[in-house]
């Protein structure tokens, strides 16, 4: 069986072959508190040092296998400053521009605060003793540049690797290639998307050969996994993040920062201003959108009312900063927020104010503070009914079902703490949301990331269209378009959660409240369901999330506020 080597020349051009570039300039950003904090292109992990590397020399290119059988590339960093080492190589699906980076890291045990467990140990960084070649495409039936070998360092004893190297060619690489990492700089790692593997199927296959995007298993403002930006090569069962995995089944580790705190390398505050004015978002509403957006001082003050379980026919009036709400405590029902009890008002409240619409932000580390996440959260007063969609022709009204009062949605832009360079955006998408690469958003106004709000659901997406949550006999249509109603989350923004940044940021007493912003709902799902059965001549489902609705939480109960986002 032999390999179908396809001459570069040759083949048509692919998304990978151009670098992607941020539309400006990234800008220079006010200078941090000590030289090598935030934007200084060097982080210290306590004795290890590490630089973010985004130049790359191509070494080995499929073209068919993995997402959308395009095949996958796989590059070796180049422009390793003086001093540092290789951790691995990266690997890109060929379906999208180039835009990566690996981390090269330098001993510098001299200001260590590791644990002295591992006095004994030579160094942070140790050359591997041996490699295991882990895939070889020379006998693989594939569509391919030239052949490609996959290799897994050997590391010394309280070492571990942390990262593959590329070749192609059958002979071992030098030892002096790549360093592998002291133990006690490691932490667990689990897969995260699927990079390529040889079935032309357009999927993972779960006992064949696959490479895959690598994260901390642990992730979360205080955890101190670091993301190398290697991938993982192996055959076997490891899985998806959408399926369960063993971290013992993964070959390499990430890196960890051993500081007890990360804050030497995030942005103060006047770098996270200049950060939010390069980057904030531009919401596009849906031009027939009922329900806008509005501050919460804004909601308090046009009459929102707060109830008390133990007497219900007496609510009060909220404060406007909501000094008086109840602060503490759990999500036990005791209290809930509503539109005002006059239909006039009510109906004035639920339709918000985009005028006085802004969005309110959380500053927080990710990956052992070597990235910043920029969460924007967005009051709207009332969430509408949902439209469900059948076979993607019938559009169908279910009445109040998906109506709720107080509805929080969010965007986060994660950035490089080494140079300020926005990396990712997430978009929240009702309990769960999306990860975009900076490479495939639409920007606007320079660097400024555009996002779509549905219509009455509000869900966040890059593009605009219709978007199905369900199946594809029946779903619920989240419906996104540019209009004229947009807003700069940027504008009148208000950071209102950082715990590093310790006294300079003061929380709003809204922000501690933690029962329902809204009173709970049963939906009458039964007629609705009986009203479809009418029309249609088969059964259909409904999605669960259409029995009914609790008033959701505020932002700082949701499980993204120390933790990453879900996906």
């Amino acid at each position: 069986m032999g390999n179908a080597n396809v001459s570069e020349k040759k083949r048509e051009s692919m998304p990978i072959d151009t670098s992607f570039k941020l539309p400006s300039h990234i800008p220079v950003w006010p200078q941090g508190d000590n030289g090598d904090g935030f934007g200084s292109g060097i982080i210290d992990l306590g004795g290890l040092k590490v630089c973010q590397i985004s130049t790359f020399n191509k070494i080995w290119t499929t073209l068919e296998g993995g997402p959308n059988n395009a095949g996958a590339t796989f590059f070796e960093p180049t422009g390793i400053p003086e001093g540092f080492f290789m951790l691995g190589c990266y690997g890109q699906p060929n379906k999208k521009p180039l835009f990566g980076c690996v981390l090269a890291a330098k001993d510098d045990l001299s200001s260590s605060s590791s644990s002295s467990s591992h006095d004994t140990l030579n160094g942070a960084l140790a050359k591997p003793v041996d490699y295991t070649l882990v895939y070889s495409s020379k006998s693989q039936k594939i569509k391919q540049e030239q052949e490609g070998y996959i290799w897994l360092p050997t590391p010394p004893d309280g070492y571990k690797a942390v990262g593959h190297l590329v070749t192609t060619t059958p002979d071992k690489p030098s030892l002096d290639k790549i360093r592998c990492v002291r133990s006690d700089f490691t932490e667990e790692c689990d897969v995260s998307s699927w990079i390529w593997g040889p079935n032309k199927n357009n999927n993972i296959d779960p006992k064949g050969f696959n490479v895959y995007d690598v994260r901390p298993s642990n992730r979360g403002i205080k955890a101190p996994g670091v993301l190398v930006g290697t991938f993982l090569a192996q055959k076997g069962e490891t899985k998806s993040e959408t399926n369960t995995t063993t971290t013992s089944s993964v070959s390499i580790s990430c890196l960890k920062n051993t500081k007890p705190n990360f804050s030497s390398s995030m942005p103060n505050l006047p770098q996270i201003k200049a950060l939010i004015q390069a980057y904030s978002p531009l919401l596009h509403l849906h031009p027939n959108e009922d329900y806008l957006p509005s501050s919460v001082n804004w909601f308090f003050t046009n009459g929102a009312l707060l109830y008390n379980q133990k007497d219900t026919s007496k609510p009060v009036p909220i404060d406007q900063n909501g000094s008086n709400l109840p602060q503490g405590g759990t999500q036990d029902g005791a209290y809930w927020l509503d539109l005002p009890a006059n239909k006039d008002k009510r109906d004035r409240v639920k339709k918000g104010d985009l005028q006085s619409s802004q969005a309110y932000a959380h500053i927080k580390p990710m990956f052992g503070g070597t990235f910043t996440d920029i969460s924007m959260w967005v009051f709207f007063p009332f969430n509408g009914p949902a439209t469900a969609k059948l076979a993607f022709f019938i559009d169908l009204p279910l009445g109040q079902i998906g109506e709720h009062v107080g509805d929080w949605e969010h965007l986060t832009l994660r950035i490089s703490n080494f140079n300020g360079e926005l990396k990712r955006v997430y978009f929240s998408q009702h309990s769960k949301g999306t990860w975009v690469d900076s490479s495939e958003l639409e920007f606007q106004n320079g660097n400024k990331p555009v996002a779509y709000s549905s219509f009455h659901g509000h869900a966040m997406y890059p593009r605009p269209g219709v978007i199905m949550q369900g199946n594809r006999a029946f779903g619920i249509k989240n419906e996104a378009m540019k209009s004229d109603k947009v807003l700069d989350l940027g504008v009148g923004l208000e950071i209102v959660g950082g715990e590093y940044l310790d006294s300079a940021i003061t929380e709003p007493p809204w922000l501690n409240y933690t029962r329902q912003w809204g009173p709970k709902i049963r939906y009458d799902a039964a007629s609705v369901i009986q009203n479809v059965e009418k029309i249609l001549p088969w059964n259909v489902k409904f999605p669960n999330e259409l029995s009914g609705e609790e008033g959701p939480t505020g932002p700082k109960m949701k499980i993204n506020w120390n933790g990453d986002e879900a996906s």
